[in-house]
């Protein structure tokens, strides 16, 4: 395997990328569970007063991903990581999906549906259940009350993943930037990171967005498609 110039190769992922495996983003038009806004519940706010409620969102959202797998896409970013030698995944998605699908480097920017962390202790764990308990979680450790290890409205990110994630975008040399609406902050900061310390951006999204007039190249394709042409395009340089 030759380190390529394009190397150290990041990907930044959004919620476009796991769409194509049905996986609805949980905002804007349509993103009502029962009568509630995801907004509105996945807020510290909402666990403090009603943390049963929160819970039953979250098993809700649980069994939801639970029931998708990982899609073309997720599995072409497994084959690159495969073909690279250097290489880090970034994602803004909770679901999973990139781990699924193998997926080694992964940095999970907002954290883990899949992941618990503890109120009182701070302790983390996995914990894959996708039906309510009869009592809400607890920390095994100290009893106290449990939550999803994600990162919510109001919250401020995990500062060593935000600082690792800041690290490998001012190392890139390459940056993919797939299915991301880059307007949420501070995420939306990473790829520009990657631009003012030199590297190439490529991004991969149906829609044109803040990003745009920054990249080098340009894909308005799902995730799938504009990632199979993109590699197909660049693979000689890395085998």
């Amino acid at each position: 395997m030759l380190t390529s110039q394009f190397e150290p190769l990041v990907v930044l992922t959004g919620a476009g990328i796991s769409a194509e495996s049905g996986i609805p983003t949980f905002r804007g038009d349509g993103g009502l569970w029962e009568q509630y806004r995801a907004e509105d519940l996945a807020t510290p706010q909402a666990f403090h007063q009603n943390p049963a409620l929160v819970w039953r969102f979250y098993h809700w959202r649980r069994e939801i991903v639970s029931n998708c797998v990982p899609n073309a896409a997720h599995q072409l970013l497994v084959e690159i990581e495969r073909q690279v030698q250097s290489f880090t995944l970034i994602t803004q998605n909770v679901d999973g999906l990139h781990k699924a699908a193998g997926n080694q480097k992964v940095i999970e920017l907002h954290g883990s549906l899949w992941r618990m962390r503890c109120t009182h202790c701070r302790a983390e764990w996995e914990d894959n259940n996708t039906h309510p308990a009869e009592h809400l979680p607890q920390c095994e450790d100290c009893g106290a009350l449990a939550r999803p290890d994600v990162v919510w409205y109001g919250e401020s990110l995990n500062k060593n993943v935000l600082d690792l994630s800041m690290e490998a975008a001012s190392n890139a040399r390459l940056m993919l930037v797939i299915g991301t609406s880059a307007i949420v902050h501070p995420a939306a900061t990473i790829p520009m990171i990657a631009r003012y310390a030199g590297a190439q951006l490529v991004e991969i999204n149906p829609e044109s967005t803040p990003l745009t007039p920054h990249a080098d190249q340009v894909f308005h394709e799902a995730a799938t498609r504009g990632l199979t042409v993109w590699w197909d395009q660049v693979r000689g340089f890395f085998e």
